[in-house]
């Protein structure tokens, strides 16, 4: 059952929470591990209950050694990914088969195998090595950290690997790059599920930023551009405050103090996508922002997010989330 039909049930009977497996493998890194708990754990209703049920298993039950080298004992064995709605599997650094395209062990071979069918499939970093061990990742677009996309290209041809973003959503399957990406797709999901009201509240508690588009660039090792004060921090932050107001690449250059050629480089350098990219992003956060806290009109909605008219909203929100305002607000407008 989904939660969407969870939802048209009863609506005084609390929903169920949706459940999540943290699946454990040895040599997993700590920070990884505790990320889906974190930040999932962050996220309650209008009267406080929480959304999710985070446990952390491990293929047979057994505890597992970190690579921190300390020990961490599961909640919860195999079963655990049989009965989740969600199941998240963190990077593992002891498992150097994976890097050349070798089978599972056996028995976590067995745990995956056990991921019972619609459940949703997530992979934290080299996590992904897991997924695309089991055949899971086969013809699907992912990610990984950067600097292992070339093995895991060789490793895995099947898979179509994009090292320049944080995290790929594929509907049921969601991969990230390393380590903060893995917060940033955690938020992700929680605004696919609940909105980003409720994505906003957990990235406030967590103190970390409430959104990353997935198609921000990873930090890939590129040459340092020389030394300046020059940075586009504070034409930013103004022009967050200025979104229904036309922003030209002219407007913001002048602004910012700087010719159009190198505010178009120092943004790049800063943000990892062109002006254009992140005012849009910004405006349709602003826009879904509206839908679900507001009754305006999508036209009145578009207007003040700075996206133009209904249909250019219509567009841009088919384009990234494929779905319209109308049907964007139906979902979420509660939830908020």
């Amino acid at each position: 059952m989904t939660d969407g039909e969870r939802a048209g049930g009863d609506p005084r009977e609390p929903q169920r929470r949706h459940r999540i497996a943290v699946l454990a493998l040895p040599g997993v890194p700590p920070f990884e591990l505790g990320i889906p708990s974190r930040v999932f754990g962050s996220v309650a209703d209008a009267e406080g209950r929480p959304l999710y049920e985070v446990v952390v298993c491990t293929a047979d039950g057994g505890p597992v050694l970190s690579d921190a080298g300390f020990v961490v004992q599961p909640a919860a064995g195999p079963e655990a990914l049989a009965a989740a709605d969600t199941v998240i599997i963190p990077p593992t650094h002891a498992m150097p088969e994976l890097a050349g395209g070798g089978p599972l062990p056996p028995e976590v071979d067995a745990a995956i195998a056990d991921i019972r069918p619609g459940a949703r499939l997530v992979s934290i970093c080299s996590g992904s090595y897991v997924l695309a061990a089991a055949g899971l990742l086969d013809g699907r677009p992912a990610t990984t950290h950067w600097n292992l996309a070339p093995e895991f290209r060789r490793a895995y041809p099947k898979v179509k690997v994009d090292e320049e973003v944080l995290f790929v959503d594929d509907g049921d399957v969601l991969t990230s790059a390393g380590v903060a990406a893995g917060v940033d797709l955690c938020l992700h999901m929680i605004r696919r599920d609940h909105g980003a009201a409720a994505a906003n509240r957990a990235a406030r508690i967590c103190v970390v930023p409430p959104w990353r588009d997935g198609g921000q660039a990873q930090f890939i090792d590129r040459p340092v551009p020389e030394p300046t004060l020059a940075s586009t921090t504070a034409t930013r932050a103004w022009a967050m405050e200025h979104l229904a107001e036309p922003l030209s690449l002219g407007r913001l250059a002048e602004h910012a103090r700087m010719s159009l050629r190198s505010f178009t480089r120092r943004f790049r350098d800063e943000v990892g996508m062109t002006p254009g990219q992140w005012l849009t992003a910004q405006r349709l956060e602003l826009a879904k922002q509206l839908l679900e806290t507001t009754d305006l009109p999508v036209d009145l909605v578009a207007h003040r997010a700075g996206l133009g008219s209904g249909n250019s909203l219509r567009a841009h929100m088919k384009s990234s989330l494929g779905i319209s305002p109308a049907a964007y607000r139906r979902t979420f407008s509660s939830a908020a």
